[in-house]
């Protein structure tokens, strides 16, 4: 695909997609319904995962829609505005405002519910492939951690399979990332002591 995109719609994406993907909705959600602040438990940020350790099971598949919505709003508005190139920019960077968000000193999320957002915007077999294996994975390992990674990796290579590089460039690429903000629980993977669904926190 060769890049034709103008200079300010490629600015214009990148704001929109890194606006959309900077609203923290686990840190809103939580502080409506009353919780302490997110961010002083677990491991800090402001993801699906560390909202459930609230106890409250409502408010983080609150928080996981929230933050799925924010790709899938930035790609959709995008590729309606300016096309595919466009979509394909703003879904990168509603992945980075989540995880950098500059409202909360760029200490996010680890980006896995955007980028299941950002897959269906794109392309939703994509996104399929991701559900299908992180919720096989979750079942037969309980490591939520573990399935995202997994995931991730194959939403890109079934991106790649049906035909849809850019797709497939783009979700590897947030792959990586997600394997970077996870580096953590890769140790922990590593050394066993990572925490399962359904354990303690």
């Amino acid at each position: 695909m060769t890049w034709s995109l103008p200079a300010l719609l490629t600015f214009l994406s990148l704001a929109l997609g890194y606006l959309l993907g900077s609203i923290p909705f686990g840190l809103i959600i939580t502080r409506l319904a009353g919780t302490q602040d997110i961010r002083t438990i677990g491991s800090g940020n402001i993801g699906a995962t560390n909202v459930l350790r609230t106890g409250r099971k409502g408010l983080a598949a609150a928080t996981l829609v929230g933050d799925a919505l924010k790709g899938v709003v930035a790609v959709l508005v995008a590729r309606a505005l300016w096309g595919e190139q466009a979509a394909l920019l703003a879904g990168l960077a509603a992945f980075l405002g989540h995880v950098f968000p500059v409202w909360l000193h760029f200490k996010g999320g680890k980006g896995v519910a955007t980028f299941l957002g950002v897959a269906l915007g794109l392309f939703w077999p994509a996104a399929i492939a991701f559900a299908v294996v992180w919720l096989s994975c979750a079942k037969l390992t309980r490591y939520s951690s573990l399935s995202a990674l997994i995931a991730s990796v194959a939403a890109a290579i079934a991106a790649y399979l049906l035909g849809n590089a850019p797709a497939a460039l783009l979700l590897g690429l947030l792959a990586v990332l997600i394997w970077i903000t996870h580096r953590a629980n890769i140790a922990r993977l590593i050394a066993g002591t990572e925490g399962k669904i359904g354990g303690k926190a």
